[in-house]
């Protein structure tokens, strides 16, 4: 802020500013400096991705994840596997899982409902970004 400031004084000093427009803006600096900054997707990563199963026998299953954590998790879990050589014989689906894509959304502040499927069994599964 200090940098803005300085660079107001000099536009009065070259004359392209008066006192008063001078005065307008370092207030409006003082007041954007006090409002609490927000980082983009601070608030986002503290959402939960939550997954809920339910099976015509009445089992539930609710998973509660942090965004945080499946974002370092996907991206330590990618580079561990792009290091391996071969990775896609260890873990089914390696290749076709796009796990920049699910990256992406995260980035991306994606939020609500991504899945919801419904079997014709009656089982029930929706993942959702709160």
């Amino acid at each position: 802020m200090k940098e803005e400031i300085t660079k107001v004084l000099t536009m009065v000093q070259e004359g392209k500013l008066d006192s008063d427009e001078a005065s307008e803006l370092i207030q409006a600096l003082k007041e954007k400096d006090s409002t609490p900054a927000t980082i983009k997707g601070s608030n986002y990563l503290d959402k939960m991705l939550k997954i809920r199963v339910m099976s015509e026998e009445g089992d539930k299953v609710n998973v509660n994840l942090p965004l945080r954590l499946i974002k370092v998790a996907l991206k330590t879990g990618l580079s561990i596997a792009s290091a391996i050589p071969e990775s896609a014989k260890y873990v089914k689906d390696i290749d076709v899982l796009d796990v920049d894509l699910i990256l992406e959304a995260i980035e991306n502040e994606l939020s609500g409902q991504i899945v919801d499927v419904e079997s014709k069994k009656g089982e029930k599964v929706s993942v959702v970004i709160e």
